[in-house]
């Protein structure tokens, strides 16, 4: 059914676009537009509370003020009404106002887990965030040729929008990156929480407008004590006789190592995940220079 209605959806805009190349005048009908996104919304049903989170690895206390999409639902926002590739995301969570087709959308949360082995976090104390926030922007530096030969646009690693933090004690890793992509006027926040557990790791991403920074952060505390391993799962239950360990430690989590053996292009395609909400921004923005609504243009 959300098929359909997203095939009515881009059928309606594609009708509108032609009519608006051919006679240079254009009438939209809002009521019908309003219709169609408010039918691929109220299609998805969200969770609150606790929920379970791959099949008992870990919990979520969905936080106040926010709500739940489980893992179907956000494939099918991820990658068919997003553009994103296939992910298996755990699910996604939404501040209570958001949903995926918002007009004025600010960010989501994407969940996934990782099991590359216990991650020894030794490293955490010394580590060099210059250096390692250097060594990063060389990476997308050298990986812009193939991005661009794969016809995704160039980007660069601006610097640090929150340096990393690891939490010792509630083994939680956090930190944010402000990314600038090709032809873009605004720069991308993409914020990662990691949480640590005996077999892998809890991958937490939010990616909006560097201008969210500030209300990410407002959220930040009450995500990251949201979620955490179940007994059996935690960090604290690693047993060196039989589990497996990481290859790499802190500093090769922040940097992304993990993926060097498939491609650094891989890496860059996480970046990608809620790339799509620079297009719904723009799809907010194209509806709103149709319908002389720019709010700039007020000033």
């Amino acid at each position: 059914m959300m098929n359909k209605i997203t095939l009515a959806l881009l059928l309606f805009f594609s009708i509108q676009i032609n009519a608006q190349q051919e006679t240079d005048t254009l009438s939209f009908d809002l009521e019908t537009y309003q219709k169609a996104l408010d039918s691929i919304n109220n299609t998805f049903t969200y969770q609150r509370g606790e929920v379970n989170l791959h099949n008992g690895l870990a919990t979520l206390h969905v936080p106040e003020g926010f709500k739940f999409l489980d893992s179907e639902q956000s494939k099918y926002v991820l990658t068919d009404l997003w553009g994103n590739p296939p992910s298996e995301t755990i699910g996604l969570l939404f501040p209570e106002d958001m949903t995926p087709m918002h007009d004025n959308f600010t960010y989501a949360v994407e969940i996934e887990y990782s099991e590359e082995g216990y991650i020894e976090d030794e490293d955490a104390e010394d580590l060099d965030y210059d250096d390692l926030l250097e060594e990063m922007q060389g990476d997308i530096k050298a990986s812009n040729p193939e991005r661009s030969a794969q016809g995704y646009p160039t980007m660069e690693l601006v610097g640090w929008a929150s340096q990393p933090y690891y939490d010792q004690e509630n083994k939680k890793l956090h930190w944010a990156k402000e990314l600038k992509f090709e032809d873009t006027e605004i720069n991308t926040l993409n914020y990662n929480i990691r949480v640590l557990g005996r077999k892998g790791y809890l991958n937490l991403n939010a990616i909006g407008d560097i201008n969210m920074l500030s209300t990410f952060n407002a959220d930040r505390d009450n995500i990251l004590h949201s979620v955490e391993f179940t007994p059996g799962n935690r960090y604290s239950d690693f047993n060196p006789d039989i589990d497996k360990v990481a290859a790499y430690g802190i500093g090769g989590l922040i940097a992304g190592k993990i993926l060097a053996k498939a491609g650094f292009f891989a890496l860059i395609l996480k970046f990608w995940k809620f790339i799509a909400i620079g297009a719904v921004a723009l799809f907010s923005g194209f509806r709103k220079k149709l319908f002389g609504g720019d709010k700039s243009d007020d000033a």
